[in-house]
């Protein structure tokens, strides 16, 4: 569906039924993409958190994807704008889950609205988030030679499959590219730019409350587990769990194993390590 937020067109995909406990609504789990990506990189894991019951709407952010407008520039705009897209979408308090840009776009939404977030997942996320000056320089000169380093670095040394053992699959790394080269000219650039440029990562996690949850992929090699020590020391109230033999692109490469961790952490706040599926 498509909604109106800041005088643009926002596409938004729905999924599942809202939910409600003694007659109170639940919070729908909102899935919040990375750079130069949109819905689409979350379309097995949101199927399946459907399937288990849950509402969940995955936006593309503006300039992305079906979204219209230009992409905004600084993490702490993206972050306010998610807020009025939940307000566009009649949505009073929402689980956000961000992945990569997108978890610092979920982060700091929850320390500036506090009260629309009941939970936070943060996965394949690292505060700060450089990158390299390399990359920041080509993003705009030579876009798709970026694309191409960023999706085969995300993939764990292993070829990549959605839809179980069996069958043909699909090739994560080539998933992901697809995606990336459908992006609007100059959206990679800017997207790359925002994880560069934000530095309120730690003191926005100092002023969450709300149950937080990371999810480490043990070869991450785009926001690699060293990087967590400062971000878990700062976030109050939070549990991390790791994906073994996955990479950074856990949506395409472990979506089954993702969609339980966050479904156990929806439904009961208690994440457990979970097989590879």
């Amino acid at each position: 569906m498509d909604l109106t937020v800041n005088g643009f067109r926002c596409h938004l995909t729905s999924s599942g039924p809202p939910r409600s406990v003694a007659g109170r609504p639940c919070s729908p789990v909102v899935l919040v993409h990375g750079a130069a990506n949109d819905h689409d990189a979350w379309l097995g894991v949101a199927d399946l958190l459907a399937a288990a019951g849950q509402h969940v709407l995955v936006p593309d952010l503006p300039g992305h994807g079906l979204s219209a407008g230009a992409p905004l520039r600084s993490i702490e705009a993206l972050a306010d704008w998610l807020a009025e897209l939940l307000d566009a979408a009649s949505v009073t308090q929402a689980v956000l889950v961000g992945h990569s840009m997108g978890s610092l776009v979920a982060l700091e939404c929850a320390a500036r609205h506090r009260q629309r977030v009941s939970r936070l997942a943060l996965l394949g996320t690292s505060v700060p988030m450089p990158v390299a000056d390399a990359l920041l320089g080509q993003a705009t000169s030579a876009p798709d030679q970026v694309c191409r380093m960023m999706s085969a670095y995300s993939a764990s040394s292993r070829f990549l499959r959605t839809g179980g053992q069996r069958g043909h699959g699909i090739w994560g790394p080539g998933l992901m590219l697809a995606i990336m080269r459908r992006s609007p000219p100059g959206v990679l650039a800017v997207d790359l730019a925002n994880c560069n440029d934000y530095q309120n990562g730690l003191r926005a996690a100092a002023q969450v409350h709300c149950p937080t949850l990371l999810v480490v992929a043990r070869r991450d090699r785009m926001t690699p587990r060293r990087n967590l020590p400062p971000l878990l020391a700062a976030l109050p109230a939070c549990e991390r769990i790791e994906l073994a033999d996955c990479g950074h692109a856990m949506m395409s490469e472990q979506p089954g194993a993702l969609a339980n961790a966050l479904l156990a952490f929806v439904t009961a706040g208690q994440p457990t390590a979970f097989a590879r599926q």
